[in-house]
């Protein structure tokens, strides 16, 4: 157990990630909303450029490590401009493809790791096997951060990202309960905190990929697997989540919420856990006013927690792809790029020199986190689901997860539901 107090009460500051990386598999997460800008830029006529980086963070530390890469390119490198473009991350892979059908779009992509495959698949990102081979660094990463299609190389991420479960010690100390390390233990706590007055979970519960990312923990606690999908497994986690949402533990109002406003919603104070990731250490350090901590996850045994964080590619069409792998290179693949990630958000470094960076090692908070990569940590997405067909099975759980938390399918219902569309994928 690792519990903090608010920088308010005791000016903790939290810088984040870890280590582990060694076992770190495939990859992607985290999103949200803005408006953007199509396509890349080359130079002016003044010899100035200007290089288009597409992203989907509305969370403001996420969006303030754009801003430092930013910082940090245009410093070492004149006359260049680095353009961050927000795109809504449930448009973000829809307008990339459309893009790429008028072989137009950003020159950088930061997107769902998860979504890499599909993103190869609709030509919306350029193979780098020719600048990763030439990387000095590459050995640093291992093997599990780099994504690949038909062996070729389209993506890496800079950074792992998983989720845990933050507790607020203040209204635990109340209800009389500890941090919980079991499933039973979770739902005694809820029955407490809710009969207290209090909210007892936030989590998301968004009809998509988000929504299947973080349903996925809670189905596989049952014995769910992608594998080999059984209905009864999903029965009992979809019984467990509508009596979560019957007693008042949690809102149906998830359903509309991402990552974001259930963490915000958790820092506000009156919540008792929160399903979120490391990437919300710093908003938690900013924020709330209260004791919290982090605890892994208490999905027992057969319980999986996707290694998520985001992919970074060159844009198909980019005008300056040498230009891109720069950036990519003195950012986001750099020890500096990832130890700004790891102490702004507290996202965990790939690269295994920046792990071991005492900036990381230091943070005691990423204990959870640690410990969840090492006993529950799981590919993202599936290895089970064949590339062509992620997208479609995230959509379709995702979906099923949310008429669930929002009581639109009976457990049931929603159990056949994904059993027949699981059946019905390539």
């Amino acid at each position: 157990m690792t519990q903090h107090s608010s920088p308010r009460r005791r000016g903790v500051a939290i810088a984040s990630a870890a280590l582990a990386t060694g076992a770190l598999v495939l990859a992607g997460c985290t999103p949200d909303n803005g408006d953007s800008n199509d396509g890349s830029s080359g130079s002016g006529d003044s010899g100035e450029q200007t290089l288009t980086v597409w992203h989907y963070f509305s969370d403001d530390n996420q969006v303030q490590v754009m801003e430092d890469y930013k910082d940090l390119f245009e410093s070492e490198n004149e006359g260049v401009t680095v353009e961050n473009v927000f795109v809504p991350y449930d448009q973000l892979n829809s307008r990339l493809i459309t893009g790429a059908s008028t072989e137009s779009g950003p020159d950088v992509v930061v997107f769902n790791g998860a979504d890499a495959s599909t993103l190869a698949l609709g030509d919306v990102l350029a193979p780098i096997d020719d600048y990763w081979g030439d990387f000095a660094d590459a050995g640093q990463f291992p093997e599990s951060v780099v994504h690949s299609l038909d062996g070729s190389i389209y993506a890496v991420q800079g950074y792992v990202n998983l989720l845990g479960l933050w507790y607020n010690a203040d209204i635990l100390a109340e209800v009389g309960v500890e941090p919980p390390t079991t499933m039973d233990e979770l739902n005694t706590a809820l029955d407490k905190v809710v009969a207290a007055g209090y909210s007892g979970i936030t989590l998301s519960g968004l009809p998509n990929s988000q929504g299947e990312w973080q349903g996925y923990p809670w189905m596989s606690s049952f014995g769910f697997n992608y594998s080999d999908p059984q209905a009864q497994p999903l029965v009992d986690a979809f019984s467990m989540i509508q009596d979560w949402t019957d007693s008042g533990a949690l809102t149906a109002e998830a359903v509309t919420w991402d990552q974001t406003v259930p963490f915000q919603t958790f820092a506000a104070g009156n919540v008792a856990f929160a399903e979120n990731g490391n990437w919300q250490m710093g908003t938690a350090a900013t924020t709330t006013d209260f004791e919290y901590g982090v605890v892994p996850l208490p999905i027992g045994d057969t319980g999986q927690v996707y290694l998520g964080g985001e992919g970074e590619g060159i844009g198909a069409y980019s005008q300056n792809p040498d230009l891109a792998w720069k950036y990519l290179s003195e950012t986001y693949y750099s020890t500096d790029g990832q130890l700004i990630a790891a102490d702004v958000v507290g996202s965990i470094p790939a690269r295994a020199d920046a792990a071991q960076d005492d900036a990381v090692t230091s943070n005691a908070l990423l204990d959870a986190f640690a410990t969840s990569i090492d006993r529950n940590g799981a590919n993202y997405p599936s290895p089970a689901i064949a590339p062509e067909s992620v997208a479609d099975q995230q959509l379709e759980v995702g979906q099923v997860w949310s008429s669930v938390i929002g009581g639109q399918l009976s457990p049931a219902d929603a159990s056949e539901q994904v059993i027949s569309a699981l059946a019905g994928l390539k």
